[in-house]
């Protein structure tokens, strides 16, 4: 039912920017560049605002104002984020001269390519229309369905194996139980921490992979982000293509605006972008929480390299980082406040400790300070398969070669086809199960 509206979004957006690109005399008379460039801003600000959150507007000025204006109950039509953000790049670059596309179909398949229409990665004009147009690219390329059917296999293994493993844990700390104990708190955290890095890199895999098979190179998404040894860092490694975004289209507009730019008002900036970033991901509070932090932690590390000047130990540095990142990762999970306080509260608290019972007759020592013994994992259905996959979670993400890596490295082998092999096949075993990819929400 919402297939008008891409093609709407298409049409419009494709006449503002050939208006842009041809902008003579005949249509200076009745626009300015500027006033049309407006135009078609607003007219997909306002789409996306309409579907994405006319609701979280309605639902605060009820609560702001005591009125009882009904809410709309939109469903989120599939995709809008991403071919928003995609054609707004594409007016914006229209309006400096930086892109000529004329043809409507070439215009059609660069919005609508079906690997990352969905969930990204986010692209430019620039880095796809070459590639479609190119002949060479026409003619099958068996080295690039090799190494597409390649990261297509990884990705989906990272998807349903890893990340729907991590999810049943993460569903059950964040959504069902009421109250949980130190262990299953960090449990909760770390494992939505992993199914939200396996979840999302998987999908930017298949994406990539399947996009190969069309001798189509789709660019880098992730770059083991969970290595990163500072905030600066993470989001140079995390959702590149959304960095690269925010960074063009939001932040260096923002630092423009200023008469003089100092350090100050650069991270002002920088705080403001990751506020409007995190709000992108969803109608809530939450995501605005999550967008802040990240906006002051990047603060706080530009001025801990300009101002302090000390170089911090590489691991403490590290381990700094990824805990950061796991505790913001909770805001970003947790649906209302008093979810993301249960699990923190939890995460830093010494009232309920509960060790596994067969360490009872070792350390029943410690039940004098209030430790209990028994299932240490009650709450989160874990049982003593969670600590072995959270552990395995660390060796993946610090140990194993990333996407990025695989793609350069690859060479067609036995090795290579039975890795394939395994992880596909061992993923279409689980498929029959629910399973749900957590940035089509967004």
């Amino acid at each position: 039912m919402y297939l008008p509206l891409i093609l709407i979004s298409i049409l419009f957006n494709y006449t503002i920017a050939i208006m842009l690109i041809e902008y003579n005399e005949s249509i200076k008379k009745y626009f300015s560049k500027k006033s049309l460039l407006q135009t078609g801003l607003l007219f997909n600000i306002g789409l996306l605002f309409y579907f994405k959150y006319m609701d979280f507007f309605i639902f605060n000025t009820n609560s702001v104002f005591g009125s009882d204006i009904g809410l709309l109950y939109l469903a989120l039509p599939l995709a809008i984020s991403f071919f928003t953000l995609q054609q707004i790049a594409f007016l914006i670059d229209s309006y400096e001269g930086l892109v000529k596309e004329k043809n409507i179909l070439n215009y059609s398949v660069f919005v609508t390519f079906f690997p990352q229409l969905i969930a990204g990665p986010i692209v430019h004009h620039k880095e796809m229309m070459p590639q479609f147009s190119s002949v060479k690219n026409k003619v099958k390329n068996y080295n690039n369905i090799a190494l597409g059917l390649f990261i297509f296999s990884i990705g989906l293994f990272k998807k349903v194996v890893i990340a729907d493993t991590f999810a049943v844990w993460v569903g059950a700390g964040f959504d069902t139980a009421s109250t949980l104990n130190l262990y299953e708190a960090w449990a909760t955290s770390l494992s939505y921490t992993f199914q939200l890095y396996f979840d999302f890199s998987g999908y930017t895999d298949m994406a990539i992979g399947a996009a190969l098979l069309f001798n189509i190179k789709l660019p880098i998404n992730f770059n083991s982000p969970y290595k990163a040894t500072g905030m600066i860092d993470f989001w140079k490694r995390w959702h590149i293509t959304l960095t690269n975004f925010i960074t063009t289209y939001i932040y260096t507009p923002i630092i423009r605006s200023f008469n003089k730019l100092d350090l100050h008002k650069a991270m002002f900036a920088t705080v403001i972008t990751f506020l409007i970033a995190g709000l992108w991901h969803g109608a809530s509070w939450m995501f605005v929480m999550f967008g802040g932090l990240h906006g002051l932690g990047i603060a706080v590390n530009h001025y801990w390299q300009k101002k302090a000047k000390i170089k911090m130990n590489k691991f403490l540095a590290w381990f700094i980082t990824f805990n950061f990142v796991n505790i913001t990762f909770i805001f970003f999970r947790a649906k209302e406040w008093d979810d993301a306080l249960k699990v923190i509260g939890s995460m830093f608290s010494s009232d309920n400790i509960v060790l596994p019972g067969i360490l009872e007759s070792r350390l029943s020592f410690l039940s004098e300070l209030g430790v209990t013994f028994g299932s240490f994992t009650a709450n989160i259905q874990g049982g003593y398969f969670n600590p072995v996959m959270l552990i395995a979670g660390f060796f993946f993400i610090l140990l194993f070669k990333n996407s990025t890596q695989n793609l350069d490295s690859f060479k067609m082998g036995y090795k290579s086809i039975l890795l394939s092999v395994f992880a596909f096949f061992c993923s279409l075993t689980l498929l029959s199960k629910p399973s749900e990819f957590l940035y089509f929400n967004f």
